[in-house]
Formats: structure tokens, C-alpha cells, sequence
């Protein structure tokens, strides 16, 4: 039988499951319908276990060099500072890396890709090919395309994996539901060059700013400040992202005299779902794909990142001869994380940063404060909000 693995999308997920297999000596073909790696300012925290899970690839040094440790996060209060600081070097012990490292997910993209030209005997890398229908025969699978001169082709292997993002083609032919809720405020990213600290000078690099009327997010990378507001959906995308409304929020934020510079600005939807089932016999998904959640927290690319790892683990076993039924503990697993503890750690967290009534509001920050002072509860809420935690529970469901 074709021992070629199909893998539908070149993003960080897609790529990792790629070298994953490689390095293991399984050929695979990877498709991806953009031209090229985008470039775009999408998810840029990188969590501890994601790091040393990266290691093997030998791209976290140059990721460290191009990107920015943050050994420290804060909740805040706009309008009274500092609730809880949360150090990361307490985590000791438990990772080679005690910070969550900012750089830009295209980084890794970058080099990753790299890495695969470098093993062309057995990377096939196909841009401008869109996936339309993905199938199982008595031999395997195989996936139609449709290359960059619009001639359609169906490719043959003996599985695919679909790292195709939220509206998946893969998931579409596994039949899985994709149940949950659309979060009702639009998402404004604004990145820009001042420094917050120059307004707030206790902030730490990455902030999480709560308040009943108006939240945001401060993120400091190794070039520009990000900055994430929760915007009215009613609006255009032309008024979500017009200057002015950007200009507005930013001084908002922080006043200044001068106008802000804003380099990028990006406005999304997002949502909170979850796939009934991550795979059907020799069809798989991995990523958003198979969840979707807001960003706040930095869980979509490190929990799709730790779904390519388990997901290849299985796949390599039973490429190697393990019966096909190995592959379903990768979807007790992953599920119950995406379930569990992504979307209810990112649920949690824009709680803190809207609730309105004062009473509540009040009882989260107690709740902080007195963990933060903790060092047993402090270091257990960094075992759990890193990912650590996680990956060590699901290591035990058979």
C-alpha cells in the first residue's frame, strides 16, 4: 500500500506534522492553496512545552533571537494598574523554557519549510493547490485538487491529515459537526511602534487590561507593541478598521500628544468550536481544523502545535504496523484538552477582562491576588495556563 501521507495546509500545524513524519522516514505530500507562506501578524505566543517540543527541529534558538522572552504576564485593571503578576521562572524544573516566547508564527513557518526543501527525497511541498473532496478507497485515501493552472488531479496516500483551518475540507468529509458559539464582539489588532511602557511603566510584556466597558490586550513583541480591542460587530469592516476608530482606542489606552503609528491592523470574527470526532478511519484533522478558540491566552497555535506531536506519534505507530485503532486515543486525547482546558481557560479569561457587575468583578481579582500569592497555587495556575499540565493528564487516558 502508498505509504504517503496527505497533509492539507501549510501552517505551523501542517508544517510540524510534516517534519514530524519525515524525520520518521514516511514520505508526504503537502498541499497548501496559497501561493506561498503568508506573512500576516496571526498568533505570535509561543507557550514552554511548545518550545521544548520545537527543540527537536533545532529552530528555537534562531526563534529566541528573533522573537522576545517574556518571563512575566499581568491581569491588570484599566483604570487601578497592576491585580496579579504572574512569574514564569517558578516553573523550574518543569521546562527547559520559564517564558512564553513572542515571535511571530510565520517564523517558524519559515523555517520549518526550510527544513522540508532540505528532505525533498521524501517532502513534497505543492502551493496554489487547493483541496476540494477528500475520500477512503480499499487502499488508502485520495484528495482532489486542483493545481495553480487550474487543472484538477487526485492525489492518492494512505492517510490525510487536515491542518486546513476552520473551514476544513477534511473535517467537511469526516462528517464531524463543528458545534459552539461565534463570541459577539469583531477582534481589532492594531500593532504599533510606541512603547506602553512609557505610559504604564510596570506593565509587563504580555497584559491582559480589564474592564466593564472597554478591554483590550497589550502584547509587546520584538518590534511593535500589539494591541487587541474588542470591537462593536454592527460596524462595516471598513469602520472596524478605518484609522480613526484605531487612533480613538489606542489613545484610549494610553494618551499622548502625538498620533500613534500603527503598522498593521487586522479585524476577525471569532469563535469558540469544537469537532464531534477528530478523525474517521484514515482521515484526520489537527489544529483549527479541529478547534477554534479566542485568542486570549495564546492556546490555538500551541494547542494545534501539541495535536501535530500526539497526532504523528500514532500515525508513525501504525504506519510501522500498530493496528488503525491507535489513532483514536489521539482523539480522547486532544478532544478533551480542546474541550476541557483551551476553550475554558480562554473562556475564563475574557470573563475576568468584561465582567461588568462590580461584585464579580471583585471576586475574580481576589481570586487572582490570593493565587499569585500562593507559591503552591501560583505555580499550579502556570502549570495549567502554560500547557504543561495538560499534556501530562492526557498521557494517562488509554
Amino acid at each position: 500500500m502508498n505509504s504517503r501521507i496527505l497533509i492539507v495546509g501549510a501552517g505551523p500545524v501542517g508544517l510540524v506534522a510534516s517534519c514530524l513524519l519525515v524525520d520518521a522516514g514516511i514520505p508526504v505530500t503537502l498541499v497548501e492553496a496559497a501561493s506561498e507562506l503568508p506573512h500576516d501578524l496571526r498568533a505570535s505566543t509561543f507557550h514552554p512545552p511548545t518550545l521544548d517540543m520545537l527543540e527537536r527541529f533545532g529552530v528555537v534558538d534562531s526563534m529566541i533571537a528573533q522573537g522576545l522572552k517574556c518571563p512575566t504576564w499581568q491581569f491588570r485593571d484599566r483604570r487601578e494598574g497592576v491585580v496579579a503578576t504572574f512569574e514564569l521562572d517558578r516553573l523550574k524544573g518543569e521546562t527547559n523554557h520559564c517564558y512564553r516566547l513572542q515571535c511571530e508564527q510565520w517564523r517558524l513557518g519559515d523555517m520549518l519549510h526550510e527544513r522540508l526543501k532540505g528532505q525533498s527525497d521524501l517532502a513534497e511541498i505543492r502551493f496554489s493547490t487547493k483541496a476540494s473532496a477528500v475520500r477512503q478507497t480499499a487502499a488508502g485515501v485520495e484528495l482532489d485538487v486542483v493545481g495553480p493552472d487550474g487543472t484538477a488531479e487526485t492525489l492518492k496516500g494512505a492517510f490525510c491529515i487536515g491542518a486546513d483551518g476552520i473551514g476544513s475540507v477534511v473535517r467537511k468529509s469526516i462528517g464531524a459537526a463543528f458545534d459552539g458559539l461565534t463570541i459577539p464582539e469583531i477582534f481589532l489588532t492594531l500593532s504599533t511602534t510606541f512603547d506602553f511602557r512609557e505610559a504604564m511603566p510596570d506593565i509587563a510584556n504580555i497584559a491582559y487590561l480589564s474592564d466593564p466597558t472597554e478591554w483590550f490586550v497589550l502584547i509587546r513583541t520584538a518590534r511593535v507593541w500589539r494591541a487587541l480591542f474588542p470591537v462593536d460587530p454592527t460596524l462595516s469592516d471598513a469602520e472596524v478598521t478605518s484609522p480613526e476608530r484605531g487612533e480613538k482606542l489606542l489613545q484610549g489606552a494610553a494618551p499622548r500628544s502625538q498620533p500613534y503609528e500603527v503598522l498593521h491592523r487586522t479585524a476577525y470574527r471569532v469563535h469558540e468550536r469544537v469537532a464531534s470526532s477528530y478523525l474517521s478511519g484514515r482521515l484526520l484533522i489537527a489544529g483549527d481544523a479541529a478547534h477554534v478558540n479566542n485568542p486570549l491566552g495564546g492556546m490555538g497555535l500551541n494547542g494545534g502545535i501539541h495535536d501535530a506531536f500526539n497526532l504523528t506519534e500514532k500515525l508513525i505507530a501504525v504506519v510501522q504496523g500498530a493496528p488503525l485503532e491507535t489513532l483514536s486515543r489521539y482523539e480522547r486525547q486532544r478532544r478533551k484538552v480542546a474541550l476541557d482546558v483551551v476553550q475554558q481557560t480562554t473562556l475564563r479569561n475574557r470573563a475576568i477582562l468584561n465582567t461588568r457587575e462590580p461584585a464579580a468583578r471583585q471576586a475574580y481579582y481576589d481570586d487572582l491576588r490570593r493565587t499569585v500569592d500562593d507559591p503552591a497555587a501560583h505555580k499550579g495556575y502556570l502549570m495549567r495556563t502554560s500547557m504543561i499540565q495538560s499534556l501530562r493528564d492526557v498521557a494517562t487516558i488509554e
